[in-house]
This record gives C-alpha cells, sequence and structure tokens, in this order.
C-alpha cells in the first residue's frame, strides 16, 4: 500500500463509488484507492448509493452483488436504465461467487467487468486503472479513423486505436466489446465462431459472448432484435457486416 501520509487527491482527481455492506472491506478499499490519488465515496447499501449519486459525479462505481436490500445485479440495471451521463459510468462488479451464472447476471446487467472475492486491493486497483483508461474520452481532434478501420453504416470501428466513433462521436465500449470487435474486424463478413470471440473457455465462456454481443448490438444497431450488422450465424457464430 501507498505511503500513509501520502497527499490527499487533488480536487480534480477520479470519483470513485464504493458500494459493498461489509465495513471492513469499505475501509481498507477506501483507505487504500485515496493512497493511488482517487477521491472515493462509500455507501453501504444501494439506497445510501442512490443519494450520493443524486449530487455527485462518479468516474467508476466498485459495486458488491450480495447485499441486503437491493442487490448488486438490481442496482446496477437500473443504472444503466438511467439517463447519461449516470449511465456511461463504468461499474466493476464484487461477487464472492464464481459461478457463471453470476458472471453472464453481472454482464446482462450493465457491469464491465467483475472481480471474485477475496482479491488483493492491488489487483482490483490495476483493474480500476485500466477500465478508467478505456473509459477515458477521446479528444476530436484524432477524428479521421486510421486506414485499417472497419466501416458499417454510420459506424467506424479502428482497431488499432480500439476505438468505435458514430460520425465524430466515440462510443464507449468495454474491454470486452473492444476484443470481439477487433476479432470480427480481422475477418469482414466472415463467420467467426463464438470460441474464437471467447477466447476458448468451452460452453459456459460462450455464454457470456452472447451475452456481450447483445450488449454490443444495442450500441450499433438501430433494432437490435434484427440486426443489420452484427449478423448471427445459426449454429456456427458471428459476423460483423461491413460496408465494402
Amino acid at each position: 500500500m501507498n505511503n500513509a501520509e501520502s497527499k490527499p487527491p487533488a480536487d480534480d482527481a477520479l470519483h470513485l463509488l464504493i458500494v459493498d455492506d461489509d465495513r471492513r472491506i469499505r475501509q481498507l478499499l477506501v483507505r487504500y484507492l485515496q493512497g493511488e490519488g482517487y477521491r472515493v465515496t462509500a455507501a453501504e447499501s444501494a439506497e445510501a448509493a442512490y443519494n450520493h449519486l443524486r449530487g455527485l459525479h462518479f468516474d467508476l462505481i466498485i459495486l458488491d452483488v450480495m447485499m441486503p436490500g437491493q442487490n448488486g445485479f438490481d442496482f446496477a440495471a437500473r443504472i444503466r436504465a438511467e439517463n447519461a451521463p449516470l449511465a456511461e459510468a463504468p461499474i466493476l462488479m464484487l461477487t464472492a461467487r464464481s459461478e457463471t451464472d453470476d458472471r453472464v447476471k453481472g454482464l446482462e446487467a450493465g457491469a464491465d467487468d467483475y472481480m471474485a472475492k477475496p482479491f488483493e486491493p492491488r489487483e482490483l486497483a490495476l483493474r480500476v486503472a485500466s477500465i478508467l483508461r478505456r473509459a477515458a474520452p477521446r479528444q476530436i481532434a484524432q477524428s479521421a479513423p486510421g486506414q485499417n478501420a472497419v466501416r458499417f453504416g454510420d459506424f467506424a470501428f479502428d482497431p488499432d486505436r480500439g476505438e468505435l466513433r458514430q460520425g465524430d462521436e466515440v462510443i464507449r465500449i468495454t474491454e470486452r466489446e473492444r476484443d470481439m470487435l477487433r476479432v470480427l474486424a480481422e475477418k469482414p463478413g466472415e463467420t467467426v465462431s463464438r470460441e474464437a470471440l471467447g477466447g476458448g473457455g468451452g460452453a459456459a465462456n460462450e455464454r457470456t459472448v452472447d451475452v456481450q454481443v447483445n450488449r454490443l448490438r444495442r450500441k450499433i444497431e438501430a433494432d437490435p432484435a434484427n440486426p443489420l450488422y452484427l449478423q448471427t450465424v445459426r449454429g456456427l457464430g458471428y459476423k460483423l457486416a461491413v460496408d465494402r
């Protein structure tokens, strides 16, 4: 852990919200993440977190799954149903469980990433930093996608930057969505298996791929139930229908 005498976070430091009913974990993460230079607010329940969200902006939410009252899945789903910018705050979900069903439920609710308890604070801090780097808005000066960009409708995905744009607007995507788009962009118009999109891992991992595909469709398709660009190839996988 960083030196306990380190300077307090700057006024413009990124602001994190920790939502966990375990007081020991809240205190540990507050101390550690403040030592990493973040501003940190903690809440012991979803209800307490809503009170903070009404008046403060947060750059990332660290959210426990199992809490009294409203659980983390329902809390995340409600956040994602709210208007921007609240809906755009990345969510790192903490769970004491490691079953695939819980991971899938977290992704369906709108979590960007998840970690299983117990965890090392340093590992969590590295995961937080990685998510924040990916979520950081890029400057419009980087407007022109590179020559390797693939285009579909109003969208362009630059695999070198890992950047998805609709016109001049940068669309926020998670790391897993970015990885899938890179794999699909390598074979535009060709079928890519679920296993390839998920990096291996069998049937359980393929289920998480389906969840991620559905989330990505909500960002790029006018009608996600009848996709034009990210199409299902029944029994085989998916393909990205690009402009020729």
